[in-house]
């Protein structure tokens, strides 16, 4: 017997949040549970009681980082237990029986609309309307009956919400990919073998070299730095709280490597330990 396993997205079903825990979890079966923002997934998963954990997005490489949810992961009881990699495609849909030229308005999240302007200036009929979700406008024109509106959304999104794809791929830029963390309140089961990837955070002093002397214990071990970010350190001006990942050719490094990092460091936190993402198409 399979057992469900409900995991926390932000945004509604169709979401790209959702096909990332779908590659993630191929094999279970997976019930959605949404959040309307970050912060309540956050809640969610630490309650326990709707959700078993949760998929958040970290960084885009268009957008960039999403800087509050390096503070919400901080200031959280939640481990990140894995990462996905997902290949963003936009595209325009409507209800059926429609053509881009019935359409009066698109709407979407003002991210994906950025993504996709461009193809819209042969369309020049067609104004673009920002809302919270792209899969929710979908779910919007879908529940009112809207005719005349289409909606950028994912694929997924269409075939929820039996919407007509009108043009696929519109997004401008085609290495559009989106890093999402898997989140759990449940202590990580450890095992070595699987493990290559650790996100940390941590403060520095605010002196000269303080930085360099953190980040030369990770290069002293070899660990390949794959992502650094500082985010403010609330309360204390121009301080900064900085979060890394790195992977590691040995995990048996990594309790001395912590070692050194807190002879240089305030605040040190393991944040994750968990295997590299691999990278899905959408």
């Amino acid at each position: 017997m399979n057992i469900t396993k409900r995991i926390a997205i932000q945004g509604y079903p169709g979401a790209f949040h959702e096909i990332a825990t779908r590659c993630y979890y191929p094999k279970e079966v997976v019930e959605i549970v949404a959040a309307d923002t970050f912060h309540e997934l956050v809640e969610v998963v630490e309650a326990g009681t709707r959700a078993d954990g949760g998929l958040m997005a970290i960084e885009n490489t268009i957008a960039g980082s999403l800087l509050n949810n390096y503070q919400l992961l901080n200031d959280s009881e939640l481990s990140i237990t894995g990462e996905v990699f997902l290949r963003i495609r936009q595209n325009l849909m409507a209800l059926p029986g429609q053509k881009i030229e019935d359409l009066k308005e698109v709407h979407s999240h003002p991210i994906a609309i950025e993504q996709c302007r461009p193809f819209f200036k042969k369309h020049q009929h067609i104004k673009l309307v920002a809302m919270e979700d792209t899969a929710l406008s979908a779910k919007r024109i879908r529940e009112g009956e809207l005719t005349g509106v289409g909606a950028i959304a994912s694929t997924l999104a269409a075939d929820h919400y039996k919407m007509d794809l009108l043009a696929e791929g519109i997004e401008t830029n085609k290495k559009n990919f989106t890093r999402f963390l898997v989140v759990d309140k449940k202590a990580p089961v450890i095992i070595p073998a699987k493990i290559n990837k650790i996100s940390i955070c941590f403060s520095v002093p605010h002196e000269a070299g303080s930085l360099h002397q953190a980040l030369k214990v990770l290069a002293d071990y070899r660990a390949n730095m794959t992502k650094v970010q500082s985010v403010p350190l609330i309360g204390e001006a121009w301080r900064y709280i900085f979060f890394i990942d790195f992977i590691l050719e040995n995990y048996n490094d990594l309790s001395a490597i912590m070692d050194q990092l807190g002879r240089h460091t305030a605040g040190l936190k393991i944040l994750g330990q968990y295997q590299e993402g691999i990278l899905h198409d959408s």
